[in-house]
């Protein structure tokens, strides 16, 4: 979710940010391609079986994650299931209100949730308790507590924090019935998928917008890379375009920076 915005302010604004930025500099004086300061707390949640708080900026992410069983979808019966859900607090912005998720909350999303998925960041074939009828299903719960842009990212590196120190119970069969145990076992996390989002201003690219550059900016690309610096999705946004040169551009940004970005994860969790 960006600021709202007022045509003629954003008129004013945005020529006083491209005027910076062939300068080379930004309204906040941080440089093209640096992103805000990240902080992570994990086990925020005690009755969840993970949790997350990450603050990027000023914009702020809490992530919980529910693990119970269930059934599999029919045309993949050998894999656990994992469903990313957010929401936006009317707290978190002026300009988020109360009642069903908005269409920027369902974006996000779907947006985080895919970076996690085609990333295979969690092995489903490992929350497969018996095939075709009883798998674990991984819920991750977002609340937006602040928002000062760049949701996209703040919410996966929470998700992702989250899913990292999660623990589920063990599953055993017993006379043909699925029985839970006393012990945990961490979620199958294999990789560490990390977005990075970069917004447009005329020929320039900008990472980690803050919620003033959004209301500017002229689009915006997020893009999540893995371990091995693999591209797993990607997502543009608003109404204008981007060249294929600007995309090169964008992936490449991406892939260097998620190195960083995922080296701050992995040490946030390692406990």
């Amino acid at each position: 979710m960006s600021m709202k915005k007022n045509y003629v302010v954003e008129t004013i604004r945005k020529a006083q940010m491209l005027e910076l930025l062939n300068r080379g500099k930004r309204v906040d004086e941080r440089a093209l391609d640096q992103h805000r300061e990240i902080t992570v707390q994990t086990g925020v949640i005690q009755k969840a079986n993970g949790s997350a708080i990450v603050t990027l900026g000023d914009s702020q992410v809490l992530a919980g994650v529910k693990i119970a069983t269930g059934a599999p979808f029919p045309d993949t019966p050998d894999k656990g299931l994992l469903v990313v859900n957010a929401e936006i607090l009317p707290l978190a912005s002026p300009y988020a209100e109360p009642g069903p998720p908005s269409e920027e909350a369902i974006e996000l999303a779907r947006v985080v949730d895919r970076g996690i998925r085609e990333s295979e960041m969690v092995d489903l074939h490992k929350l497969c308790i018996v095939e075709g009828k009883t798998v674990y299903t991984v819920f991750v719960d977002v609340n937006i507590m602040n928002v000062d842009g760049n949701l996209f990212d703040a919410t996966s590196y929470a998700v992702v924090c989250a899913l990292r120190t999660a623990k589920m119970k063990k599953y055993a069969i017993e006379n043909d019935k699925v029985v839970m145990k006393d012990e945990e076992t961490p979620v199958p996390v294999e990789k560490t998928p990390v977005s990075v989002t970069l917004a447009r201003f005329g020929d320039k690219l900008v990472v980690d917008p803050n919620g003033e550059e959004e209301g500017a900016m002229d689009m915006r690309i997020t893009i999540t890379t893995d371990d091995d610096g693999n591209v797993c999705a990607s997502q543009k946004g608003e109404a204008s375009t981007i060249t294929p040169a600007q995309v090169l551009e964008a992936a490449d940004t991406s892939i260097r920076i998620g190195r960083e970005i995922r080296a701050q994860l992995v040490e946030a969790t390692k406990s």
